[in-house]
């Protein structure tokens, strides 16, 4: 894991919109402190998936400045980006596997692009695929999984690189309540290693599995702060026990 220090997000006056509408987000500011767990919450339509694509570099803000592991990235090279985006772990609402790589190979992607050898790839992932309770799927290929087992694929390619932040887009969505309370408990183990968490979900089940959760809610583009979680670093570890 990478020495984050410091802030690992901080937004001032962040604003986006898409073409020439209005705003999709307006006034974004806020930091994200390393090593804490994170809800995002919002209606349907709150702009809950435009601020993840601003956290995972996928967008540019229409305004406004974004640090992110004390680096301006609003004005780095495009040929950092890469290289940057190693640092995230991301969950996407439509999973976004390639389709003709398997289940192990899918999650085998982010260790392979990092340069480990194929020696030190083959437990880490079957241990995860073990654990999302997919072992006897590894040699699938997306399109014969289920759309719950394609969503604990897309988590488990998230997490197994032990990323500086993992930003997840309704990462519960498709799966049973089991399962939902058994990936949220990946998480937090993932978030005591050091990873900052990020995760924006509709389910107020889940936050209830949560003692003292931190929590950034949308509101049509403007985001308030009922925790206290942005304004002020959190005593002790602040997320998930």
């Amino acid at each position: 894991m990478n020495d984050t220090g410091g802030n690992i997000v901080q937004f001032d006056n962040v604003g986006l919109r898409y073409g020439t509408g209005k705003e999709i987000l307006s006034d974004m500011s806020f930091t994200l402190h390393p090593g804490r767990f994170y809800f995002l919450t919002g209606a349907s339509g709150a702009g809950k998936t435009s601020l993840l694509r601003l956290l995972y570099l996928a967008q540019r803000p229409s305004r406004g400045m974004i640090r992110m592991f004390g680096t301006d990235v609003i004005t780095m090279p495009r040929d950092d980006l890469p290289a940057f985006r190693r640092r995230l772990g991301v969950v996407f609402q439509d999973f976004r596997l390639v389709p003709h790589l398997s289940a192990f190979d899918n999650v085998a992607l982010p260790l392979r692009v990092a340069g480990l050898p194929e020696q030190e790839i083959a437990k880490p992932v079957s241990d995860m695929l073990d654990w999302v309770g997919l072992a006897d799927r590894a040699a699938a290929r997306p399109a014969t999984l289920s759309g719950g087992e394609q969503q604990r694929v897309a988590i488990a390619r998230a997490v197994i690189g032990r990323p500086d932040m993992l930003v997840a887009d309704e990462p519960t969505g498709n799966v049973d309540p089991e399962m939902a309370l058994k990936l949220l408990r990946l998480f937090e183990a993932l978030n005591r290693l050091g990873t900052t968490v990020v995760v924006a979900t509709h389910d107020l089940h889940l936050l209830q599995k949560v003692t003292d959760p931190l929590i950034m809610r949308l509101d049509r583009g403007r985001l308030s702060d009922p925790t206290g979680a942005l304004r002020y670093p959190p005593r002790g570890k602040g997320g998930p026990s």
